[in-house]
């Protein structure tokens, strides 16, 4: 049996997701039932925040597996700065004026 670890560079390989580990470092272990399911010891669940209804992600990472909760994207609104050019242009419009600046760039 492998414990999950929680850890805080779970930031650096999600960037997505909040940084709201309370815990520096902690193992803690869980028992696979035969249907497959683990239950999230609650000091974990606690370091990260996890809430029912809560999404969590796994990256295995060779022979040991990351979790890390999965960030709301309402919080991320406006996280991401668009240049003024940009804003309130169709979706459509940009890329078709993306695809159109990186074929001229390979020509």
């Amino acid at each position: 049996m492998t414990p999950i670890a929680a850890r805080t560079d779970a930031v650096i390989l999600y960037p997505y997701f909040r940084a709201s580990v309370r815990s520096p470092e902690m193992d803690a272990a869980a028992k696979v039932t035969s249907k497959g399911q683990i239950t999230v010891p609650k000091a974990v669940r606690d370091a990260l925040g996890i809430e029912v209804g809560d999404e969590i992600v796994f990256r295995v990472e060779g022979n040991r597996a990351v979790l890390a909760r999965t960030a709301d994207f309402l919080d991320l609104a406006s996280s991401v700065k668009v240049p003024a050019a940009k804003r309130n242009v169709a979706w459509d419009a940009v890329l078709r004026e993306t695809r159109t600046a990186r074929a001229s760039l390979r020509r």
